[in-house]
This record gives structure tokens, C-alpha cells and sequence, in this order.
């Protein structure tokens, strides 16, 4: 086909003029420019806000909110799949983006001109829909969910959308409601994110969280600023730059926004998957692995900071004889006690692990070998004087400091010597490898 042709049939308005006698030559015409820089390729250069009406079936709003709704199942079934990890606030989440689907497909049901009832009921699930949002936010970190405050809001926000719906009605107070009600709750969710995101491990999930929570908030409070300052505002569902810019940013941060949920919950399946990994199901304290794993970092930072570390070994005293006589449940009843009596005692610098059976370590950070015996020794005491049970449970041990050019191995191998010598001496006592070197010096 002809060039001149080939532009009539995409461009066959009778008002344009068409140029295609020098490959270098830009002519405007009506809304576009033309540049033909070869007979083989056409640039188009937009020039003017009207190209929105030659645009207007793709970015219309009614098509946007069919890919919002296509998003948001997408969300459902992702979030859906999850659900069956127990991870805390997944249900909220996925119910919330249900729902969205739901105003939404009503509203695009309802066609270009939905009615009043059409606009009230869509409002009422949009906004059940972001309160579940925040409300999963909180589930998910652990705190309460449900917040007396935000109840009352919703159900003044709702009054007035009714009132400015039905009986007086006003497209500027109602647009001032929602976009306040949904910069709040986006603000909600990104401070939630920002504030209890964890301190160790990935921190990205919940930045991108928050900075998805804080883009959707932005615009939010922009709409609700334009409001306040006379701005006129159209029914969203006029085909207007305004209403396109709101609903194009909705399909950004809302699939932003739900995927940074399925990365929060999967980072807490991976922190769960660690904790079976490192922590001992029966004490809740650290297991010998991931024991000796952070023993060696706390060792390698002593070393580089100048600073002393010491380091205990502590043995449940006659433990099999309590086992034997009183059953394994007992034992396991004296296990958790006495770790709970140490770990409420022990400083937060300090580590403590259980090495197997009825042995346990404990690493004393910035403390050098008569500190760590002397605190050893007030955790001996106090579990000596708590009770279980009606068993009286005691422990010995063993205390070393490590030295600069030590190793942890070495370390653990002359407090397992010292505790050694604990048990016996008459047991329920702490004692420091020195004494074993004086003790060798006496034999000499």
C-alpha cells in the first residue's frame, strides 16, 4: 500500500493534512505532528492535551476498572493460596481484595450512569475493603486488629456519603471523604510496615510496602487538596485526565500493594522455617548449631572491639535420676523451667543455648571470667531457690573466658573441664577453669 494511503486508512479525518514529499519534514496538523524521517517508519508526536479523545476506548474509565478487577483476582488467588500457612492477616487481605472485585464489577456492571444505589453500595464495600486492609496489617504484626476510632469514622464517612449521595447531593464533598478515609488508611498500612518490620533479616518487603502504601496515600491527599481549594470535580466515571490519572495509579499501587503482602507473608514463612531450624520446640532456646553459629559472631566482634567474652557451661544436676523416678514429663516440665528461670534472669547482650540433653550454654558478652561466674552463680541460686514441680532442680557449671587468639572450641572444652570438676566437688556450685589449673598446681 501506498504511503498516502496506508496513513488515509489510520487517519481518515478529512481535516488533517497529510506530507510525505521530503523524508525530513515535520508538518502539524489538527492535534498530532508527523515527522517521516524514511518512507518506511512514521514517528507521531503528540502536542496538545486532546490526544486523550483519540485514546478515549483504551483509557476510558470503565476499561480501567476492568483491569482493576482483573488485578485484584489475581491478588484473590495469589493471597488465596496462602491461606492455609495460618500466616496472621492473609484472610483480611484476600476478603478485602474479594471484595474490591466485587464493587467493582458492580460498578462497571452498572454501566457509564450507575445509580444512586449503585454508587452507595460500591462505596460501602470500597471502604469495608480498605479497613480490612489495615486491619490484616495489624493482624499481621501481631497487634490488635479491630480499632474503636477507626469504627466510628467509617460509619460517619458512610452517613455522609449517603447524605451527599441522596439528599444533598455533592460530587466535591463526597470525593473529599473518600479520598481522606483511603489516605488515611494507606498511610495506616505504610507506617504499620515501616514501624514493625523486623531488624534483622531482608527489610525490603516492607519498604516496598510502605513506599507502595505512601504513592496510593499521596494522590490521595492531592485529590483531597484540589477539593478544598475549589478544583471542580466529575463523577469518576467521566472520561477525564483526572479520573484516568486516579484510576491508572490505582492499577500501579494496588498490585504493588498486594504483592508487597504476599512478600511480607513470605518472609514470614521463611523466619518460621529458621526458627525450626535454630530453635529447641521444648525450651524455646536456641539449639547447638545455631548456638555455636552466633557464639562465633559475638566471638569475632569481642575480638575486633578489644572486648572480653566469657563463656558457661551448665548441667542439670542428677537429671536421669529425676527422669527415671518421676517420668519424662517431669523432665521436660524441669527443662522448661529452668530455662525460663535463666533466659528472665540473663542480660539481653547475652546468648543462651541448649547444647543437648540436660546441658546448656550460655555466652556473657563484655564480661570477663570472674563477671560471667559471678552472674552464673546468681542464675544458680535463683534456680536452686524456684521450685517445680515439687522437685528441687539445681545446675552446675563451668566458666572460661575466651582470649583474643582463642577459639570457641577450645573455649567450650576447658568450661566443659571446669564443670567437670563441679559435678565432682558435690555438685549445685559454679567453677572457673582456673581453679583447675590451681587445683593442678596443689596435686604437683
Amino acid at each position: 500500500m501506498a504511503m498516502p494511503a496506508l496513513i488515509r486508512a489510520y487517519f481518515p479525518d478529512t481535516h488533517m493534512r497529510y506530507d510525505t514529499h521530503s523524508p525530513r519534514r515535520c508538518e502539524r496538523v489538527h492535534s498530532f505532528s508527523f515527522c517521516f524521517h524514511s518512507s518506511n517508519a512514521v514517528s507521531f508526536i503528540l502536542t496538545r492535551p486532546s490526544f486523550v479523545a483519540y485514546l478515549d476506548p483504551m483509557l476510558s474509565p470503565l476499561a480501567l476498572i476492568g483491569i482493576v478487577i482483573v488485578s485484584c483476582l489475581m491478588s484473590v488467588a495469589i493471597l488465596g493460596s496462602l491461606l492455609r500457612t495460618a500466616v496472621p492477616g492473609i484472610g483480611r487481605w484476600c476478603v478485602a481484595h474479594a471484595l474490591l472485585v466485587a464493587a467493582s464489577s458492580w460498578v462497571l456492571i452498572a454501566g457509564g450512569q450507575p445509580g444512586q444505589f449503585v454508587m452507595i453500595g460500591a462505596s460501602l464495600i470500597t471502604l469495608i475493603a480498605v479497613l480490612l486492609l489495615v486491619q490484616g496489617m495489624r493482624q499481621f504484626f501481631g497487634k490488635g486488629s479491630v480499632r474503636h476510632g477507626e469504627s466510628v469514622a467509617f460509619v460517619i464517612i458512610f452517613v455522609a456519603l449517603v447524605y451527599f449521595t441522596c439528599v444533598s447531593p455533592n460530587i466535591d464533598a463526597r470525593v473529599a471523604l473518600v479520598s481522606i478515609f483511603l489516605a488515611y488508611a494507606r498511610i495506616a498500612v505504610g507506617t504499620l510496615a515501616l514501624r514493625h518490620a523486623p531488624r534483622d533479616g531482608a527489610r525490603y518487603p516492607y519498604r516496598f510496602v510502605a513506599a507502595a502504601a505512601y504513592l496510593g496515600a499521596l494522590f490521595h491527599v492531592t485529590r483531597a487538596f484540589a477539593v478544598a481549594f475549589g478544583m471542580p470535580q466529575m463523577d469518576f466515571l467521566q472520561p477525564s485526565p483526572w479520573n484516568v490519572l486516579f484510576l491508572g495509579l490505582a492499577i500501579v499501587t494496588l498490585p504493588c500493594l498486594s504483592t508487597g503482602m504476599v512478600m511480607l507473608a513470605h518472609d514470614q514463612l521463611v523466619r518460621r522455617m529458621e526458627q525450626l531450624a535454630s530453635i529447641d520446640e521444648l525450651t524455646g532456646v536456641l539449639m547447638r548449631r545455631a548456638f555455636m553459629a552466633r557464639a562465633n559472631v559475638l566471638l569475632r566482634e569481642a575480638v575486633a572491639k578489644g572486648k572480653p567474652l566469657s563463656i558457661a557451661i551448665l548441667d542439670i544436676d542428677k537429671f536421669k535420676a529425676v527422669n527415671d523416678r518421676f517420668g519424662h514429663a517431669v523432665g521436660d516440665r524441669i527443662l522448661r523451667h529452668v530455662t525460663s528461670v535463666v533466659s528472665a534472669r540473663l542480660r539481653s547482650c547475652d546468648l543462651f543455648g541448649r547444647l543437648g540433653g540436660e546441658e546448656f550454654a550460655i555466652v556473657f558478652v563484655a564480661a570477663r571470667k570472674t563477671e560471667a561466674a559471678a552472674l552464673t552463680d546468681e542464675l544458680r541460686l535463683a534456680v536452686e531457690r524456684s521450685s517445680n514441680e515439687d522437685v528441687r532442680c539445681t545446675f552446675s557449671a563451668g566458666v572460661e573466658c575466651v582470649t583474643p587468639d582463642d577459639t570457641l572450641a577450645g573455649a567450650l572444652a576447658r568450661a566443659d573441664a571446669a564443670l567437670y570438676m563441679a559435678k565432682a566437688t558435690g555438685r549445685n556450685r559454679v567453677v572457673t577453669a582456673s581453679e583447675i589449673d590451681e587445683r593442678d598446681v596443689e596435686t604437683h
